[in-house]
């Protein structure tokens, strides 16, 4: 069975944190981009961590920051992964020694394989939906149909992800994970455990029927 991996970001509170870990998510979303309303401060981000249990990994999500701030927070919160989620050019995003996801908003004339190839050193490529002014976390679903059919990195599918289109997305994208945010939340914000355990119900069941 291909299991399809799960991603929950913009946590704010470790107890919900834990409750994802502990039900299955293989990664914690930590958003460092201060206009976010799921934006954490690193004494709140060093609470999600601790409140995690072994082999959880933690993804620290930041948007154009600085050199400092990005050390800053790396050097006192222990996270696994960087995802860039702006602008960032391939240079800077290996200048932290960590290993990097990066970010692509999709839109039609996207050459995702120009960005692979320019981000081969990457962890995987995070498709997320184009919306102008905004990095990330809309809710909103881009046209998957913009996916290229092959690709040399592991795909990430984020946008719009929620219960009611988990297995949609595994069956036609066949992402290596998925990655939700507000689709598993009852405020910006603020997640809840009820959507959380149906969100990784329907990935479970997709995989298995797969």
């Amino acid at each position: 069975m291909q299991r399809t991996r799960v991603k929950i970001c913009g946590f704010t509170n470790a107890k919900q944190a834990a409750f994802a870990a502990y039900a299955g998510v293989d990664a914690i979303g930590l958003v460092f981009y201060p206009p976010s309303p799921r934006n954490v401060s690193i004494s709140t981000a060093q609470k999600i961590v601790a409140a995690l249990p072994a082999f959880t990994s933690v993804v620290a999500l930041f948007v154009d920051a600085s050199t400092e701030q990005i050390t800053q927070v790396i050097e006192q919160v222990p996270i696994d992964t960087i995802q860039f989620h702006g602008n960032e050019t391939a240079a800077q995003c290996r200048i932290y020694g960590k290993p990097y996801m990066k970010a692509v908003r999709m839109q039609t004339g996207t050459d995702t394989n120009a960005l692979t190839a320019a981000y081969h050193d990457a962890s995987g490529l995070l498709l997320d939906a184009y919306h102008t002014g905004v990095p990330g976390g809309t809710g909103e679903q881009f046209d998957w149909d913009l996916i290229p059919a092959h690709c040399d990195l592991p795909i990430i599918l984020a946008g719009g992800l929620a219960e009611h289109n988990a297995r949609a997305a595994i069956q036609r994208v066949q992402p290596y994970a998925l990655d939700v945010s507000s689709g598993v939340e009852s405020s910006k914000g603020i997640k809840d455990n009820n959507k959380i355990a149906a969100f990784l119900t329907e990935v479970y069941l997709s995989d298995r029927n797969n």
